[in-house]
C-alpha cells in the first residue's frame, strides 16, 4: 500500500464529477474549495478530462495545498455505458462508483440515465449540480448554486491557484532554459488566440501591443495551445525582433505556474486567461461578444476591457494600457 493510500485510508470518499472545457473547469474550482473546506475529513477525487482536471493535483486556493487527493480521466472506454439505458456495466467501475460515499456531479443528464446507471453501481448517495448557465449572475456562482441542497453555500465567486513546490520548479527550469539566467527582464504573457474566431482581437492589434510592450523593458512570453497554432505562428513571426519566448501545448499545471512567474498578462475570454488570473497574475482581458459580468474572472488584479459594440475588430490598440513593470 502506498503512503498516499495509508494516510486515506478509512476516510469517506467524495467523487466530483467535472467534464468541460477549461474555463468551465476553472469556473467550477470555487465550488469544489467550498465541497473541501466544509468537509475537510473526507478524500476528494474528481472524474473529469485529465489534462484539465490535473489543474486541481498541482494547486489549491491557498499555498501547499489542492482542490483535489486524485483524478481519474473520463476518456475511459467502458465508462460509455454509464450513458447509455440499461447499459452493461464494467463491474470495475461499479465497485469505484460504489466506493465513495457522495457523488456530485456537473455533467448534463437531462434524462436521469447516468444518474440511473450510478444508482445500478450501488452508488447512494448521488447530487446532480449540473447548471444551465444564464446572464443574471456570474458563472461561478451558479455552477456553485446546487451544493446548497447539502448546505453548501459559496462565500467568494474568485478563483485562486497557488501552484505547487513541484510545478513552480518546472516552470522556472522550463523559463531558465529559455529565456537565459542573467535576464532579468519581467516577463509579460500573451495569449492571442481563444476557441472562437468572434473572441479573437485581430492579429495585427496583437504584434502592436506586443511592440509597445516590449519597447517598455518586458520579455514577451506568447501562449498558445492546439487550438491557437494559426494565431501563435503569426504572432512569433510578426514579432520576432523581440525574440519572443513561446509556451506552445505545456501542460496545464507547468503553464500555471509559468503564469504566476509572470508581471502581467493579456488575453480573451479564454480558459487561459481563467488560469491566469487564478493565479494572481495582474491580467487585463480583452472582451468582444460576450458578458464579462458572467464569464470573466473575479479579482482586483483584473482589468477587463469590453470592445465597443461587443465587438474586437472596434478596439483600438492604443486603448489598451500597459502593465506596470
Amino acid at each position: 500500500m502506498t503512503a498516499d493510500a495509508e494516510n486515506s485510508a478509512g476516510k469517506p470518499r467524495i467523487l466530483v464529477i467535472r467534464g468541460g472545457a477549461i474555463g468551465d473547469f476553472v469556473l467550477t474550482l470555487p465550488a469544489i474549495r467550498m465541497l473541501r473546506q466544509t468537509l475537510p475529513h473526507c478524500r476528494l477525487e474528481i472524474l473529469g478530462y485529465r489534462h484539465i482536471a490535473e489543474l486541481a493535483l498541482h494547486g489549491g486556493p491557498e499555498k501547499d495545498t489542492t482542490y483535489a487527493d486524485a483524478v481519474r480521466n473520463i476518456e475511459y472506454g467502458p465508462l460509455a455505458a454509464f450513458f447509455a439505458r440499461n447499459g452493461q456495466l464494467a463491474p470495475d467501475l461499479c465497485a469505484y462508483f460504489a466506493g465513495f460515499q457522495q457523488v456530485v456531479s456537473w455533467l448534463f443528464d437531462p434524462d436521469g440515465i447516468f444518474a440511473t446507471n450510478l444508482e445500478r453501481a450501488g452508488v447512494r448517495n448521488f447530487l446532480g449540480v449540473h447548471e444551465k448557465i444564464t446572464d443574471h449572475q456570474h458563472a461561478s456562482v451558479q455552477l456553485a448554486s446546487g451544493l446548497e441542497r447539502m448546505a453548501i453555500f459559496l462565500d467568494n465567486s474568485a478563483t485562486r491557484l497557488f501552484p505547487t513546490e513541484v510545478t513552480t520548479d518546472t516552470a522556472t527550469a522550463w523559463l531558465g532554459e529559455r529565456a537565459g539566467k542573467h535576464d532579468g527582464r519581467p516577463v509579460v504573457a500573451l495569449h492571442p488566440g481563444s476557441g472562437s474566431p468572434r473572441k479573437n482581437w485581430p492579429a495585427g492589434n496583437w504584434q502592436r501591443l506586443g511592440d509597445r510592450i516590449a519597447s517598455s523593458g518586458a520579455r514577451l512570453l506568447l501562449i498558445g495551445g492546439e487550438a491557437d497554432d494559426n494565431a501563435l505562428d503569426t504572432l512569433a513571426r510578426s514579432l520576432s525582433v523581440h525574440a519572443p519566448l513561446v509556451a506552445r501545448n505545456l501542460p496545464l499545471p507547468t503553464l500555471a505556474a509559468l503564469l504566476a512567474r509572470c508581471s502581467a498578462y493579456f488575453g480573451h475570454d479564454t480558459g487561459i486567461s481563467h488560469i491566469a488570473a487564478a493565479t494572481g497574475t495582474p491580467s487585463t482581458l480583452l472582451f468582444g461578444p460576450t458578458d464579462p459580468s458572467v464569464w470573466a474572472p473575479v479579482g482586483e488584479h483584473i482589468r477587463v476591457i469590453r470592445a465597443p459594440a461587443g465587438n474586437l475588430d472596434n478596439l483600438a490598440p492604443d486603448a489598451i494600457p500597459l502593465p506596470a513593470l
